[in-house]
């Protein structure tokens, strides 16, 4: 389903400039408009009905990355080769390089101006982006900047096929079963949002160790982090307002028995 998912997104009829062959069976495309299928993310470019034949495994070109924010997360660590989104990767270790002990960790909020220049800097520049304390002293710049690219990803990190499982789990009272419940919703992650979500997890499970100096607990963490991380596409109104202490409820869940959920099984 999430392969469907990608293929439908990333992969646009276009209209060529010229004369142009399918990459697929190598044969001409005819015709003046609409002559193929362009992939946005690694470029390559076959027929309509080539492009169901072309596997969805492939590995995006830069060039084609326009930007970090707001960019398929499967995409954009597919592009640059790596486990974890960058942004996550480099705003989480900033944040417990110097500010897991900040009061109200990332339930204050940086000044926007700032948080949306780091945004600027990671789509112009990417991994060389500078978020140190020498440009951004105030770390709630950091942590307002990673919420909003959590924010901003066209599918959230908790993906929509497993949302409404982690939803019902959420409901279950017997802790065991509740677990059980949760552990077999994650297991229809995509890789990299797995991957991504338990790097996450094990990094609050961290900022609420220091709860004594920032006065952030889990409780408060799955609060600001709940309708960040996950959100059903085409939810009415009440639906949505409903869901909410749920979600609250699912994260609170995960930071707690990170080291659990995440385990590898032996």
């Amino acid at each position: 389903m999430l392969a469907l998912f990608v293929q439908l997104v990333t992969r646009m009829v276009h209209t060529f400039r010229g004369p142009h062959w399918c990459e697929h069976c190598a044969s001409f495309m005819w015709g003046l408009m609409a002559q193929g299928v362009k992939c946005a993310d690694c470029g390559v470019n076959v027929h309509k009905q080539c492009s169901s034949l072309v596997p969805n495994d492939c590995r995006p070109n830069l060039r084609h990355i326009r930007k970090v924010y707001s960019c398929d997360l499967t995409t954009l660590v597919n592009a640059y080769n790596t486990a974890r989104p960058m942004v996550v990767d480099m705003c989480i270790r900033e944040i417990e390089s110097r500010g897991l002990k900040s009061e109200g960790l990332y339930r204050v909020s940086g000044f926007s101006d700032s948080v949306e220049e780091v945004k600027m800097a990671f789509d112009k520049d990417g991994e060389n982006t500078d978020i140190s304390g020498k440009v951004y002293e105030d770390i709630n710049i950091i942590t307002s900047a990673l919420k909003l690219y959590l924010r901003d990803l066209p599918v959230p990190v908790i993906s929509y096929e497993a949302y409404p499982r982690l939803i019902e789990a959420a409901k279950i009272t017997d802790p065991e079963k509740k677990l059980e419940a949760v552990r077999e919703a994650l297991a229809l992650l995509p890789p990299s949002h797995k991957e991504t979500l338990s790097y996450l997890m094990a990094h609050l499970k961290r900022v609420t160790q220091n709860e004594k100096f920032n006065l952030m607990n889990a409780e408060n963490l799955a609060i600001v982090f709940g309708p960040t991380l996950m959100h059903a596409p085409n939810m009415d109104a009440i639906t949505a307002l409903n869901d909410i202490r749920y979600q609250r409820q699912v994260v609170e869940v995960l930071i707690k028995n990170e080291d659990v959920l995440f385990r590898t099984p032996n």
